[in-house]
């Protein structure tokens, strides 16, 4: 079955991001973990941290197209010293895609005030080798994630 990916669409979904209390919201392209590919969209606020991780127990590249807004992606050595920085945006001069090796620490942020991803993956999916969140970075609900997090921004 076909399904277009419209404006309407994306709408939708950031409005469930907002009402998230992660701030962001994911919707499968995919059928199951056992397709061969993996693909969903993923809108994120502003707001929203998304912990520096990589996928190295399961290693396949992670492709990322950004659909709407504008990201930055953020890669980091093996002891959390930022390695590169590239925005995402359909804009001119920006890239709108990237891809990451599964043992590349990495994090994106949303830099408008939401934007949607596409991100892609060989399947089929393991949800117990998913990710490594990075021993150097606050968890997700800490009370250093903010600080963190704008700390990251400042990057950009």
């Amino acid at each position: 079955m076909s399904r277009t990916i419209d404006a309407a669409l994306l709408d939708a979904l950031e409005t469930r991001a907002r009402a998230s209390s992660r701030a962001r919201q994911h919707l499968n392209l995919h059928a199951d973990y056992a397709d061969p590919c993996q693909r969903f969209l993923n809108a994120v606020l502003a707001h929203s941290y998304i912990r520096p991780h990589r996928h190295a127990s399961d290693p396949k590249v992670e492709t990322l197209f950004v659909m709407r807004g504008r990201f930055g992606v953020i890669t980091f050595d093996d002891a959390g010293t930022v390695q590169s920085t590239t925005i995402l945006s359909l804009g001119d001069g920006d890239a709108s895609g990237i891809e990451l090796a599964s043992d590349e620490w990495h994090t994106v942020i949303a830099l408008s005030p939401t934007a949607v991803l596409l991100e892609m993956k060989a399947g089929p999916f393991d949800p117990e080798a998913a990710k490594e969140m990075a021993p150097w970075a606050p968890p997700e609900d800490s009370a250093e994630a903010p600080a963190y997090l704008e700390m990251l921004r400042l990057r950009f």
